[in-house]
């Protein structure tokens, strides 16, 4: 193998390494990383030991978890040291007006990447986490950001099968492309029982820019104890108070 190809397949192969965690999966053995990872045992160790002095892995008893290291410099990415830190106050904000959750999301490929939550005592329980992914169809966040994405890319999208999460989960594209619509003609989007049952989920999307991922925020709240249009209104004032700021900055 040429020698200036090494260095590459070594960050290739600490690459499958990381990726072999989740919200599942937060440690793992080193045979559970191999697996994962679908590397050698011993290379998985060596890759592993090397991560860990490097302060990218924690050995934890009889597994490894994500270091301190990685968090750190994940924490310079643009959608924390940015927008996450730019959305926050009005995050509160939209937290303190309804008490209920609030989430911040961007486009991630074909999923809603959750990269900022605001939540208390009293709000519902969500299956939404910091660093965490759901599906576009089922999320009040996701279907805003469909609503952002043109023809080309929305045709490509429903070439893929979509999972029902609940009874509720709307999965047939006509229905999905009219929830769409109604998003755009409205300024929010709405999920009603359709990640978890007894919540409504509503979210707006953020003004498009250069150099950033869509964005949506939202808040999910109890399917009773909600009115859609003024929740809706909040959600879509405070979308467009965190895009001024952005493009301030």
């Amino acid at each position: 193998m040429d020698d200036a190809r090494i260095p590459v397949a070594m960050i290739a192969r600490a690459a499958l390494l990381l990726r072999a965690y989740d919200e599942d999966a937060p440690v793992l053995t080193l045979r559970d990383l191999a697996r994962r990872s679908g590397l050698p045992v011993s290379t998985a160790h060596r890759i592993a030991v090397a991560l860990a002095d490097a302060g990218l892995l924690d050995r934890t008893g009889p597994g490894w978890a994500i270091g301190q290291g990685l968090w750190e410099i994940g924490e310079l990415a643009p959608v924390s040291s940015q927008l996450r830190e730019t959305a926050l106050p009005h995050m509160m904000t939209l937290y303190e007006q309804t008490r209920e959750n609030v989430h911040l999301a961007v486009l991630e490929g074909t999923q809603a990447l959750y990269v900022g939550r605001v939540t208390g005592t009293g709000s519902i329980p969500t299956l939404s986490r910091m660093g965490g992914r759901l599906p576009l169809h089922t999320t009040g966040v996701g279907k805003a950001l469909l609503a952002t994405q043109t023809e080309e890319w929305l045709t490509a999208y429903f070439r893929l099968p979509r999972q029902r999460e609940t009874s509720y989960s709307i999965i047939d594209e006509g229905q999905l492309r009219a929830d769409i619509d109604a998003a755009r003609a409205r300024g929010w989007a709405i999920a009603r029982q359709e990640m978890t049952l007894g919540n409504v989920s509503i979210a707006a999307a953020l003004p498009a820019a250069e150099g950033r991922p869509a964005t949506a925020i939202g808040v999910v709240a109890h399917l009773a104890r909600t009115g859609e249009d003024q929740l809706g209104r909040m959600v879509q004032r405070a979308a467009r108070a965190i895009g001024a700021d952005l493009a301030s900055h």
